[in-house]
């Protein structure tokens, strides 16, 4: 069935301009975002979805975690209810769909749903989570894992690379981080969550198919690591006398890079993204060296293994060099594995729509990687070109997200026994 043939109850249109409205909130260059978690951009994003959110006629709110919420309500209301959502912040280099489509399809979802005159049985709400990416603190999930009262002691004292702490960046977007309690959802009142995202990966792209259903979330383990030696002068320390943590450092990301290519058929990745030097200068032997660790795999067994084996190359590269070094683990969450209902229903009512969807695991985290410790999630992708994402150049159609956001809508009325 092509795009043509397909009668979509969702407004596209509608749809396509508030992505690209958006998108015009902390651009770069023609097509790029730069809109970091709890920044003035990130505000003026949330300002501008919850305008959209009164538009739909939902009950809105935003949390003391800088989440917003826009709330249907149900016929029961006292029953658990059906979250949908995803993120609006974005990578210092990223693109307009990341995120975005997920609130925006869910907001346009349930505006839907108002204008059909539908009524689900439960409620449902949509939420623009705050700090999915983790790039400014260097931990993400905040929102998320906020609500669901699975903060780690700390977190609000964590700075980014300007010194402002987490703390000060919530009081600044207006909210109270004394009052992070009074957010937390009550156990057993979320009773299910979708989330529609991007792909982010060239899997769909290369099969021609519009989207997809995800089957298991990636486990991430993200380490801060450092490295101390001794610094010189660059010209006058003989080689052979040298404590380099650069040099350590560049050996354990060779280490990490090996590792991770050990099965050429598995989805282990890993990844340095972010190094500190110091002194940071030209001639002077790099004293102390900070890099993070990003290791993530769907299986728990073989990431174990990659682990042990990345620790034994830093003890390795240490012990050559004469440094010291900590591991600080910052993230560590097992692969999560969508609900085969929720995935069954996806897959009916794509069916209905003409889409044979397949299944596919997904290398990044969501959102839905912390709901899925409370309750059943499914999630759907949608496909992105080239596989691109946290990059401007990521591009995903219209009619691509469009159809994804149909898919989301009908799922929702399924599981909110809104369309009997």
């Amino acid at each position: 069935m092509s795009m043509q043939a397909r009668t979509l109850t969702i407004n596209q249109e509608r749809l396509q301009k508030r992505i690209q409205d958006l998108s015009r909130i902390g651009r770069i260059g023609e097509t790029g975002v730069c809109r970091l978690a709890l920044s003035p951009e990130d505000r003026a994003g949330v300002e501008q979805v919850r305008l959209w959110m009164d538009e739909a006629g939902l009950q809105t709110r935003m949390d003391d975690f800088g989440n917003l919420i826009g709330r249907l309500e149900g016929r029961n209301p006292d029953a658990p209810l059906l979250m949908v959502g995803s993120h609006i912040d974005s990578q210092p280099y990223g693109g307009r769909y990341d995120g975005a489509i997920g609130v925006l399809g869910g907001l346009e979802a349930l505006q839907t749903m108002k204008e059909q005159g539908i009524v689900p049985e439960q409620s449902v709400e949509v939420v623009a989570f705050c700090d999915e990416e983790g790039c400014r603190f260097q931990k993400g999930l905040f929102g998320s894992r906020g609500i669901l009262g699975r903060l780690e002691p700390g977190e609000l004292e964590r700075t980014d690379k300007n010194g402002v702490s987490r703390r000060q960046a919530l009081l600044e977007f207006g909210c109270d981080p004394d009052r992070l309690e009074a957010s937390v959802y009550p156990e057993g009142s979320i009773g299910a969550y979708l989330e529609l995202h991007i792909e982010q990966g060239p899997v769909l792209d290369r099969a021609g198919e519009p989207v997809g259903i995800v089957s298991a979330i990636s486990g991430p383990l993200w380490w801060t690591v450092e490295l101390t030696g001794f610094a010189g002068h660059a010209g006058s320390v003989p080689m052979n006398m040298r404590q380099d943590a650069l040099l350590g450092a560049a050996k354990v990301i060779m280490a990490l890079n090996e590792l991770a290519r050990l099965d050429p058929a598995a989805p282990t990745v890993g990844t340095v993204g972010h190094l500190e030097v110091f002194p940071d200068s030209r001639n002077i032997i790099p004293e102390r060296v900070r890099f993070t660790v990003d290791l993530r795999d769907v299986d728990q067994e073989r990431r174990n293994e990659r682990e042990q084996a990345l620790r034994e190359a830093i003890e390795l590269a240490a012990m050559e060099g004469g440094l010291t070094y900590t591991i600080t683990e910052d993230t560590n969450s097992d692969p999560r594995y969508c609900a085969p209902w929720i995935k069954d229903i996806i897959r009916e009512e794509g069916r209905v729509l003409g889409i044979e969807a397949r299944e596919l695991m997904s290398g990044p985290f969501h959102d839905a990687l912390a709901l899925s410790y409370v309750c059943d999630y499914g999630m759907i992708f949608v496909r992105c070109k080239d596989g691109i994402s946290h990059n401007p150049a990521e591009f995903s159609s219209f009619e691509d997200v469009a159809l994804g956001t149909e898919l989301l809508y009908k799922t929702v009325l399924r599981m909110t026994a809104a369309g009997k």
